[in-house]
């Protein structure tokens, strides 16, 4: 059975070489507003901004300097500059390739670029990352957005140790900028005694390694111990409420202090879920796949067999010859059919001939029954409601070489190789592992946190008289029907789409910009400023790139 059917993204997107235009010839730019900008009684002299990845304006899945540059608070910053805002200083990185050193080891890789057909990194270009956890950025700072931080890890001492990096104790964004070894990200913020504070992506990370892990983790609803978590869990609703009314609490130490709130949006809408589709074998343009779709549906037929009569019969797993055909995946809610599947095959009169024909003695017969059952008991079809994460866009098809030292290994020896290597094909002989799919259930998981933890931010804002961006609904109108910005639309599709960048979660330049008119249009609906109205009081979509060139280094 040779099959290698590997998808590059440009397949998945069907891109050819080409930039990303985003232009719409129908919609014409209007002339811009003319008011004087009039803040009210907003003091903006001291803004500090709190968050995760998109407050630290991470994009392509790195932190670079121009990125930085592009952050949404940055963007705030430089609106409220025109009235009475003040420096707003970033740990900026050293370069623009993106990635980390510790110690002079490589511990994070550079950024991505679009190399004409897809997302690459940097790497491929020879671009090696500058920024050393170990050096200290100088200078207070006013941007605390820490990549990779969840709810818990704003409030943990020694969240910025340079020696716990290593450990993985601490997060090397922060080490870089933490005021001591024993600080806290939401400790040195408020010390900062904002006049004016932005709060955004706050348990966005609580729900993303869930998700980015193929939902592997564990959600620990119910359990308020964040210590006992794994990397991979969704924190419990009420740990996240908890700390993030601690901190809102910390930043509004002085009841004069004003801000912004945002909710979190709806992750697998985003790129990174939503790019490869859940039927991506097509025979038709891949003659591997064509030439073994008579043994594929051999093997699956006795299996489904086993799933019909278990009352599952949707679990079926057919080749067709005319249509692209779905991923065949592991499910870990599935009903366990293992041992009826190999009682199944092994009382079959027709399987001993199967094995013969494989090259195997009729005395293997029990052995790979038993085999397959293990293989396919808890596997099933996929379907349009399963989603699945970016990174096996280069794995469909291709050998799992750790599954083919499994088979030899549990038949004794029995199984060649080439045979094992047969039955080793990722998504097509081989179950996908669930650390590449979000099942439904998973999804449910996702969301029901989601909501929950929105529901507390909505109502800390408005017990705090805070102003508040519904990120969620404006993330969910972008992927449903695309979001108007000046000449362009933007959607989340990967690539093309405009607001994503090329890691499929973080936002563009002009993805940030766009927030940041949000965030600006929420001040104004709250504290009755005019940015939507005054002359260059809003960020300009030509201002800022969907991507970067890969020249851009320094």
């Amino acid at each position: 059975m040779k099959i290698k059917y590997s998808l590059p993204i440009a397949l998945l997107l069907g891109l050819g070489a080409c930039d990303v235009n985003n232009d719409l010839e129908e919609i014409k730019a209007p002339e811009g507003p003319q008011a004087e900008l009039n803040v009210a009684d907003v003091d903006f002299s001291n803004y500090i901004s709190v968050g995760a990845s998109f407050t630290a304006g991470f994009a392509d899945n790195a932190l670079f300097k121009a990125g930085q540059e592009n952050s949404f608070p940055n963007i705030l910053a430089t609106k409220f500059g025109l009235a009475n805002g003040g420096d707003f200083n970033q740990p900026l990185m050293s370069d623009n390739v993106g990635g980390l050193l510790l110690g002079g080891t490589q511990i994070q890789g550079p950024r991505l670029y679009f190399n004409g057909t897809g997302p690459t990194s940097l790497a491929t270009t020879g671009a090696t990352p500058s920024t050393e956890v170990t050096m200290a950025v100088p200078g207070s700072m006013n941007n605390y957005g820490v990549p990779g931080a969840k709810s818990f890890h704003f409030v943990a001492p020694g969240y910025g140790n340079v020696a716990g990096v290593a450990l993985g104790q601490a997060n090397p964004y922060f080490a870089r900028f933490s005021s001591s070894a024993t600080a806290t990200v939401i400790g040195d913020a408020a010390a900062k005694l904002p006049t004016f504070f932005t709060l955004s992506e706050v348990g966005g990370n609580d729900v993303l390694g869930y998700a980015l892990a193929g939902g592997i983790g564990e959600n620990q609803k119910g359990n308020l111990d964040p210590s006992t978590y794994g990397p991979a869990d969704i924190t419990d609703p009420n740990v996240f409420g908890n700390i993030l009314s601690g901190m809102v609490d910390a930043l509004t130490a002085n009841p004069a202090t004003k801000g912004v709130i945002a909710n979190l949006p709806y992750i697998t809408s985003l790129a990174h879920f939503t790019t490869v589709p859940y039927n991506p074998l097509d025979p038709r343009t891949n003659t591997d796949l064509s030439g073994q779709i008579t043994l594929l549906n051999n093997v699956y037929g006795a299996v489904n067999q086993v799933y019909a009569a278990a009352g599952e019969a949707e679990r079926s797993i057919v080749f067709s010859r005319d249509t692209s055909n779905p991923l065949v995946i592991y499910d870990e809610d599935a009903t366990d059919l293992t041992a009826n599947i190999a009682m199944a095959l092994g009382a079959s009169p027709t399987f001993v001939p199967f094995v013969e024909s494989l090259g195997l003695p009729a005395a293997a017969a029990p052995l790979v029954a038993q085999l397959l059952g293990n293989q396919y008991g808890k596997a099933r079809s996929a379907t349009a409601q399963d989603l699945f994460v970016l990174p096996l866009s280069s794995v469909i098809g291709t050998v799992n070489t750790d599954k083919v030292a499994e088979l030899i290994t549990a038949s004794g020896g029995l199984l060649p190789q080439t045979l094992a290597g047969q039955f080793s094909a990722e998504g097509i002989t081989l179950p996908l592992a669930d650390k590449w799919v979000l099942t439904p259930q998973e999804q449910a998981e996702i969301r029901e946190a989601v909501d929950a933890y929105n529901v507390t931010i909505k109502s800390i804002a408005d017990s705090k008289n805070l102003a508040f961006v519904d990120l969620n609904s404006i993330l969910e109108t972008a992927a449903n029907q695309g979001l108007e910005f000046d000449t362009y639309i933007l959607n989340t599709s990967l690539v093309t789409g405009g607001l994503i960048s090329l890691d499929g979660v973080h936002l563009t330049g002009r993805g940030y910009a766009l927030m940041a008119n949000k965030f600006l249009e929420a001040i104004d609906s709250k504290y009755g400023t005019n940015f939507k109205e005054a002359k260059d009081g809003l960020a300009k979509a030509d201002n800022y790139p969907t991507n970067y060139s890969p020249s851009l280094v320094n």
